[in-house]
């Protein structure tokens, strides 16, 4: 009598199409939805949007003709932006340490670099949403105030470009500081904090005014929004995001790749 010998079967192979990495763009999207996941994103983002209305109206309504022109709507427009969008860079950098989600994260995406270039780039295109949402409230503002005065619709490239570089500079600085801390409350406490008190010690002592030129946020990229800036004002401009904005992501970059998940 003959056994029928079993047939050979191949070794499971997992299907490519369920077993790769997620793609890049897949990883920011996954950022951005992060940001309004949350209660705290989603009222923060809310907030941006209600007091950015609120200033404009309030910036048509107050003033003579002169002061509805559109750049200078614009510029009183994108203040909320400079202030609440890094609180919302800190918290979408920290959420995988104070929710306690860092295990699960680090294991779908083993390289942390990548997660970490992911969120950066959602937060640039949530500052690029934020400003064009700005544009257009200042603009429909000014359309409706109708100064009619000589350069009403008048803003240089120049300045404009100043203006988008003043508010993702703003949420850069509150990612490195995010990065830097992993600690959402201690950060936004900190990213307050630090420049007042920078931009006060500079300018009590008159032994680190000059200091202070270089280095104070305030002094130094403040006026981005007013102004072309000359090649004097670009060098502090330039020493200060070193500072507050270059030095924070490395460091924070670092600690983000190699700090220890609990």
């Amino acid at each position: 009598m003959s056994t029928a010998a079993a047939p050979l079967q191949e070794p499971f192979a997992p299907s490519r199409s369920r077993d790769h990495r997620p793609s890049f763009a897949r990883l920011t999207q996954v950022e951005l939805r992060k940001m309004v996941d949350t209660r705290a994103g989603f009222w923060l983002l809310a907030a941006v949007l209600a007091i950015t209305v609120l200033t404009v109206v309030i910036t048509v309504v107050q003033g003579d003709a002169e002061s509805h022109r559109f750049a200078n709507v614009l510029q009183n427009g994108v203040q909320p932006l400079s202030i609440l969008l890094p609180i919302v860079g800190i918290l979408l950098v920290t959420s995988e340490w104070s929710q306690r989600t860092a295990l699960i994260t680090f294991a779908l995406v083993p390289q942390r670099s990548r997660m970490l270039i992911a969120k950066i780039a959602a937060s640039v295109v949530l500052t690029v949403i934020a400003l064009v949402a700005a544009i257009v409230l200042s603009a429909l503002g000014t359309a409706l105030s109708a100064p009619g005065v000589d350069g009403t619709w008048s803003l240089g490239a120049g300045l404009l470009g100043q203006i988008a570089l003043y508010t993702l500079t703003s949420m850069l600085i509150g990612v490195g500081f995010g990065a830097l801390l992993l600690n959402s409350a201690p950060a936004i406490v900190l990213s307050f904090v630090v420049p007042i008190a920078v931009s006060a010690v500079t300018s009590i002592i008159n032994a680190l005014d000059g200091v202070g030129g270089w280095i104070d946020q305030g002094r130094t990229l403040g006026d981005l929004v007013l102004h072309n800036y000359s090649g004097a004002e670009w060098a502090r401009a330039w020493v200060t995001l070193a500072i507050w904005m270059v030095l924070p992501l490395i460091v924070g970059a670092y600690r983000f790749t190699r700090g220890e998940i609990r």
